[in-house]
C-alpha cells in the first residue's frame, strides 16, 4: 500500500501532465477547482496548444514528458496522450516515485502492462487506468435492469462513426493508436465489467488506406464467447467507408431484452416495452478525477482495478491476433479473479 498521509488541503497533491488534448483539458478544470490538488507542469506535443495549456491553468511548460517525470515537486503524473506511449511513461514515472493515472489501455502490450502493475506495487505507488465508461448512464443502467431479462445469452453492441473525409489524426494511425479493440478498449471492457470471463474470441478487421501511417477508415466485426455461455457479437468502426452513426447495445435474455439506442433505453418483455432512463455522459472525466484524488486522501475504493483493465486487454489483444492468424484464440486467464 502507498503512503497518502503527506496529502492534505495544507499539502495538496502536485500535479503533472502529458498531453494538452480534450481529456486533459477536462482532468484539469477538475483539479483546478479542488482545493486538494496543484497543478504544477505539463508537456504537450504542439508548442502553441502546450503554450495556450499553460496559460489557461497557469502552469510551467517543460520540454519533456522525461523531465516532467523527474520532477521533485510533482506527486502525480496524468497521462493524456497518444497510446502507444502509456506504456514507457507509466513506467518511467513510477520508477520516479510518482502516482500515475492513466487513460486506457495501460500499454498496447500486455506483458508491459503485466510489468506495470507489478512495478507500482513494488514502488508503493498508486496506479489507476482509467474506464469512465463504467460510470456513464448506459452502463449504470445496464446493470440496475439486468437482473430483470434472466438468463443472458446474445449481447449485441455496435459502434460506428462515419467521418468524411478521415481525419489525418492520431486514432487513424496504426502505431499511435494501436489495434482498433485495444486503442478503444471500452468497447470490451463494458462486456468483462458485465459478464466476466471470456473464453475465446473471433475477429475479423480491415482496414481503407492509401499510405502506410494512416488510414481513412477501419472496421472491426469480433465475436466472444464467455464462460458463463453467454455469447457478443460487437462492431466497431470509424471513417470514409461508414454511412450511418451507431451507437447500440442490446442485451437478449430468456425473460427480456434490453435495447440502447444511443441515450434512449427501453426493457421489452412479453406484452409490454418500458423505457429507461438512461443519465447523461457529460461530467464522466471530471467524476473519475475527484475519485482519484478521494482514493489518494482518502483510501476510498475506486470503480476499478488495474487488473480488471489488464484482463481486458488480455481478451483485446486475443481478438488482435485472431484477426492477424485468422483463427479463434482462446483467452488466458491468470488475472481474471
Amino acid at each position: 500500500m502507498y503512503d497518502n498521509s503527506t496529502f492534505s488541503q495544507k499539502h495538496p497533491i502536485r500535479v503533472g501532465f502529458v498531453g494538452t488534448g480534450y481529456t486533459a483539458k477536462l482532468r484539469a478544470e477538475a483539479l483546478l477547482h479542488d482545493q486538494r490538488s496543484h497543478l504544477v507542469a505539463v508537456v504537450g506535443h504542439t508548442p502553441e496548444k502546450t503554450q495556450a495549456f499553460a496559460r489557461d491553468y497557469q502552469i510551467m511548460v517543460v520540454n519533456s514528458w522525461q523531465q516532467l517525470v523527474e520532477q521533485d515537486n510533482i506527486d502525480l503524473v496524468m497521462i493524456c496522450t497518444v497510446t502507444r506511449d502509456h506504456g514507457i511513461i507509466a513506467r518511467q514515472a513510477l520508477k520516479n516515485g510518482k502516482h500515475v493515472v492513466v487513460e486506457y489501455p495501460l500499454s498496447l502490450n500486455v506483458a508491459e502492462a503485466e510489468e506495470l502493475i507489478a512495478l507500482a506495487k513494488a514502488q508503493k505507488k498508486f496506479l489507476h487506468v482509467e474506464h469512465i465508461e463504467l460510470l456513464g448512464g448506459l452502463h449504470q443502467a445496464l446493470k440496475q435492469h439486468l437482473s430483470q431479462v434472466g438468463q443472458v445469452f446474445f449481447v449485441r453492441y455496435n459502434t460506428t462513426k462515419p467521418e468524411h473525409p478521415a481525419p489525418r489524426k492520431w486514432t487513424y494511425n496504426h502505431e499511435l493508436f494501436g489495434f482498433p479493440l485495444i486503442g478503444a478498449l471500452s468497447r470490451l471492457h463494458r462486456l468483462v465489467d458485465l459478464f466476466g470471463k471470456v473464453v475465446s474470441v473471433n475477429c475479423h478487421n480491415r482496414f481503407w488506406q492509401v499510405e502506410t501511417e494512416y488510414y481513412q477508415s477501419c472496421f472491426c466485426d469480433t465475436h466472444l464467447s464467455f464462460n458463463s455461455g453467454l455469447l457478443a457479437h460487437v462492431v466497431y468502426g470509424k471513417g470514409e467507408t461508414l454511412w450511418q452513426v451507431e451507437r447500440r447495445f442490446e442485451v437478449h435474455g430468456e425473460d427480456g431484452g434490453l435495447i440502447f439506442d444511443g441515450d434512449k433505453g427501453v426493457l421489452v418483455q412479453r406484452g409490454e416495452t418500458k423505457p429507461i432512463e438512461v443519465g447523461a455522459r457529460r461530467g464522466l472525466l471530471a467524476k473519475d478525477t475527484t475519485m482519484v484524488l478521494d482514493h489518494l486522501i482518502d483510501g476510498t475504493p475506486l470503480y476499478v482495478t488495474p487488473e480488471e483493465s489488464l484482463y481486458t486487454l488480455k481478451v483485446g489483444d486475443a481478438a488482435r491476433r485472431s484477426a492477424e492468424m485468422g483463427l479463434t484464440v482462446v483467452v488466458e486467464d491468470e488475472t481474471q479473479a
